[in-house]
């Protein structure tokens, strides 16, 4: 439920970025629906110089902070407001001004411990509050970074008061009791022990200690091990009443509500809590609690020679990191339009000169500005055999020749509307809007940063970009660390089928009471607002081609979803991956343009256009600002049509794919993935076949462009988009883009052979030596989409595992114990096949007792069945949240296509929630004894040596 924010997206390249690493992970990995060997999306623009200037004058206003009122209470609380009436849903924020910044060596990581502990109940309400959550249908979460620990919720707008109440109510009353907090120990070590399981985050944490070794900023965010552990109640409790006060927070509402109306009860809710409880009645001083006092930013002098990390892992990496200044300093833009032209897609400086060359196989990049500081990071994936001292001087020679030899005019135009499409992009829906004005305000203290900051944008000029190089990124100033792996295999422990019984001493607890929820709960109208019944126009091209086109003009964006037949279950047993390589290059030229020329034609204008890999299909992601549709248009048809794989290109993928196989095969989620979809399903089934070095190996450019022949048809396509078009001309304009495309023969066709459940208990164990994480797979082969226990096995889902907090899976193994940081279950309910699992984290020394767990909840509910009170809980969870997503372009998209690719009808849309309403009782318990088998179920645990002397039961 909780996550904190570290590493940052190439999306929020922009300042002030915000990626909620909610390692809880929201959906469980989808296996048979999970991409494959895919590329980083492919992140393009291209538009006239002055459109530059022209676009964020025409859009920004609106889209940012036009409506804005900032109201502060007499206590001090600031809030936020703005109003969007495009659909019946609101989201409620708060925003503390604390969070790792205000930390210091022996207690690091307590900003995050009380993140978590925030979730344990109030003196008014002793109950999980992600329990509470879960019954209003919110879509709720929090994390913690560097200036700022948020708490944030996303529900239909009639619950509204409800979040409010809830919010106030544990900004002053949470308890931190022994017991809880001991619990919670546990479950963020195995936080921290996953993020352990990385490379990249070792590494980083390093190279950051070395830049600011006198700063907060140079400690993990999330904390250490060392440190978690000798957290007391005491100083928990002090470091809440200390930070969290209405004088300390910003209370962020955007949505479809009346201000006036709202104002009046944020009054009546918040009004009445105290400002902050001075220092000296906690019987504290005041310098033992406002440790960001001594954070005063020096930078460190630069380490002449790399650090070097010699540890077990996959694939070798260099980062850099030079020191910047905070984020109200006016080099920040320049820095951001740097970045652009540096890293940004494969036109960029940096890419050209590291990727394409094949010294590297991938590069990300960021500029953090903070409250006090900030950097600018990069992260380099080696190449294969590739040298980490080769590449660093082949990244400073780049470096300097920018520097020496400048950027051109349409590099910086190109750049500045990257960003400001990038702006008007990630902030379409609301609760991306509220993050962005709670950012704002409690880093810079300003909800308007972003709008002075584009303007400042518009302004870059070429010998700006060339002087923040010659400032700040010089080979004196940068702290560079080198990861070199060394040797690692993994093992297997295999087939403990025998093992049926359990020696852990585990009693299961009670089913949960949500006659306790309700009790808490606080009042609110249950009946639902109705969604608009808008359904997407469909249509259908002569030669087969599917379109569902759905105008909205909530925003001048236009998304796209599209699927194409070509998924992974074709391919070849000995040349696994070849889909995915289909898909992955298929922007890497076409009869009419190369590689880079598609990078400019797309070029300045923002968008982006991806192929993700998935075991049915190959899905199409796309987005755009409305006006540059044509464009996004008639590149997706031209490569699907056109595409001609260079051999260069190819070749260039190829050692990419092998280099990220490696990585993959380091991470014990995705060893623990494969090992778990082999072991349901048997050779020669489409499901078993993964990618191998020797399978990429095998595939020749002959083979990519007979498969592309043979599998890319107009007639299993379906396109999906949702935005600010005009029906008719958008329809015409496919039609003239693809209507062309030609199809031959009849469509390749699959035919999955039955799989029968494992007979008894079946336990594999690999082991990744050094791991500090393990990650557990259970589960056997389930329900595709068309089973008429579809509806009801949502709702067991639900009740099961379905939230990390609030479930039968997520209340006892999670809450109560503390086995796991998170733990969920999901039945995977695709075209041809469907796969039933639950996934857990745990520390090693945890998974025996959490399988145990595990097992004996679904015994309990197999055997028992569940409550008519919790069915109706779950019935109203999971409406609550298919409204709020319908609220996302991106998910409302993806769910008009999905329902097409499954064959539904086009009214799906909306009477989906009208099916989960009808599910009864007797319905989930039928599935429940169906479709749960706790003596026939495979279990899978990857991760350290110490797995192997356990007998996992």
């Amino acid at each position: 439920m909780y996550g904190f924010s570290k590493f940052y997206s190439k999306f929020y390249k922009y300042p002030l970025p915000i990626l909620l690493l909610s390692l809880w992970l929201v959906a469980v990995f989808l296996l048979s629906d999970r991409p494959a060997h895919s590329q980083h999306p492919v992140i393009f623009t291209n538009k006239e110089k002055y459109q530059s200037t022209l676009l964020a004058k025409r859009i920004m206003p609106s889209t940012l902070t036009e409506n804005v009122r900032k109201t502060v209470l007499e206590n001090g609380l600031t809030v936020l407001t703005k109003e969007v009436h495009t659909a019946p849903v609101v989201t409620v924020q708060v925003w503390y001004k604390v969070g790792s910044r205000n930390e210091e060596p022996g207690v690091n990581g307590i900003a995050h411990q009380l993140e978590h502990m925030m979730f344990k109940g109030t003196k008014n309400r002793p109950i999980q509050f992600g329990r509470l959550f879960s019954a209003l249908g919110s879509d709720s979460n929090a994390f913690t970074s560097y200036d700022q620990t948020a708490y944030y919720g996303t529900v239909e707008r009639n619950k509204l008061k409800a979040l409010l109440v809830l919010e106030a109510d544990r900004m002053r009353n949470s308890q931190i009791e022994p017991e809880q907090l001991a619990s919670e120990k546990r479950v963020v070590i195995s936080e921290l022990q996953g993020y352990e399981n990385s490379p990249e985050y070792r590494l980083n944490r390093a190279v950051m200690q070395a830049v600011f070794p006198n700063h907060a900023y140079g400690l993990p965010v999330g904390g250490t091990k060392a440190d978690v552990e000798k957290f007391e109640v005491e100083q928990v409790e002090k470091y809440y009443r200390n930070f969290y006060s209405p004088d300390n927070a910003v209370l962020v509402i955007v949505g479809d509500f009346q201000t006036a109306n709202a104002l009046e009860t944020i009054k009546e809710v918040f009004g009445k809590l105290p400002k902050k409880v001075r220092s000296e009645e906690l019987g504290v001083r005041s310098e033992e609690l406002e440790v960001s006092s001594k954070n005063t930013f020096t930078p460190s002098t630069s380490l002449s020679t790399p650090i070097v990390l010699r540890e077990p892992g996959a694939g070798r990496l260099l980062q850099a990191v030079y020191p910047l200044p905070d984020a109200n300093q006016p080099d920040v833009p320049a820095l951001d339009v740097m970045d652009y032209i540096l890293t940004e897609g494969r036109n960029s400086r940096l890419y050209q000169a590291l990727v394409e060359s094949g010294l590297a196989s991938e590069l990300t990049a960021s500029v953090t500005s903070l409250q006090e500081s900030g950097w600018y990071e990069l992260l380099v994936t080696a190449g294969a055999k590739q040298d980490l001292k080769k590449i660093d001087s082949m990244l400073s020679s780049a470096i300097a020749n920018v520097a020496e030899k400048g950027v051109t005019s349409e590099e910086v135009e190109r750049a500045k509307t990257q960003l400001a499409a990038d702006v008007i992009l990630s902030n379409r829906d609301i609760t991306s809007q509220a993050i962005r004005l709670g950012t704002d305000e409690t880093t810079v203290g300003d909800y308007r940063y972003t709008d002075r900051y584009l303007a400042a944008v518009r302004l870059v000029k070429p010998t700006d970009v060339v002087a923040v190089i010659n400032k700040y990124l010089t080979k004196e100033a940068r702290t560079v660390g080198f990861f070199e792996p060394t040797q690692k295999r993994i093992t297997e422990v295999a087939d403990k089928a025998d093992s049926a019984q359990t020696t852990e001493n585990f009693s299961p607890g009670v089913p949960v009471l949500f006659s306790e929820v309700i009790k808490y709960l606080p009042p609110v109208d249950l009946a639902t607002d109705a969604i608009a019944q808008v359904l997407p126009q469909e249509f259908k091209l002569t030669n087969g081609l599917r379109l569902l086109l759905l105008p909205d003009r909530s925003t001048p964006t236009v998304t796209l979803s599209g699927y194409i037949q070509a998924g992974t279950e074709f391919d070849p047993e000995n040349k696994a991956g070849l889909a995915a390589f289909v898909a992955d290059n298929l922007l890497n030229g076409t009869k009419s343009k190369d590689v880079l020329t598609i990078a400019k034609v797309l070029g300045e204008r923002g968008a982006s256009l991806d192929f993700q890999t998935y075991r049915e299909g190959v899905h199409i992601e796309g987005d755009s600002l409305a006006d540059d549709l044509p464009i996004l248009l008639e590149i997706l048809a031209d490569v699907v049509k056109n595409s001609t794989f260079p051999s260069k290109e190819l070749e260039l993928h190829r050692q990419q794919t092998l280099t990220d196989l490696q990585q993959e095969l380091d991470e014990p989620s995705e060893v623990a993935r494969r090992v778990f979809v082999q072991s349901i399903y048997p050779k020669k089934h489409p499901l078993h076949t993964f990618p191998t070095e020797e399978s990429l190996q095998q595939i020749q450019r002959q083979d990519v462009i007979d498969f592309k022949a043979k599998h890319y048809r107009p007639d299993t396509t379906v396109l999906a988009l949702v935005g600010d078009f005009d029906l008719d001309k958008v329809r015409s304009l496919i039609k003239n883009k693809l209507g062309d495309w030609e199809v031959s023969g009849q469509a390749p066709t699959l035919k999955y052979p039955p799989v029968a459940m494992p007979q008894k208990i079946v336990s594999v164990n690999p082991v990744l030596p050094d791991k500090a994480q393990a990650v557990t797979y259970m589960g056997y082969t389930g329900i595709n989409r068309y089973d008429p226990r579809f509806h009801a096995a949502l709702v067991l889902n639900q009740i099961l595992g379905g939230d990390t907090l609030s479930s039968r899976l997520g209340a006892e193994v999670r809450d109560r114990q503390g086995l796991s940081y998170g733990i969920y279950s999901s039945f995977q309910a695709l075209k041809n096949v469907g796969t039933f699992l639950i996934e857990m984290q745990t520390s090693p020394e945890d998974s025996s007792k959490a399988i145990a767990s595990t097992r004996q909840i679904l015994q309990q509910i197999h055997q028992q069945g569940v409550t008519a009170l919790e069915v109706e809980t779950a019935k109203h969870t999971l409406i609550s949240n298919y409204n709020v997503s319908l609220a996302k372009p991106e998910e409302l998209t993806d769910r008009i296509l999905m329902n097409e690719v499954y064959g539904l009808d086009k009214v799906e849309l909306h009477s989906f929630t009208d099916k989960i309403q009808k599910v009864t009782l007797a319905q989930v318990n039928q599935a429940a004894r169906e479709l749960l088998h706790p003596d026939q179920i495979v279990v899978v645990t990857a991760g350290p040596s110490v797995l192997a002397e356990k007998s996992i039961r």
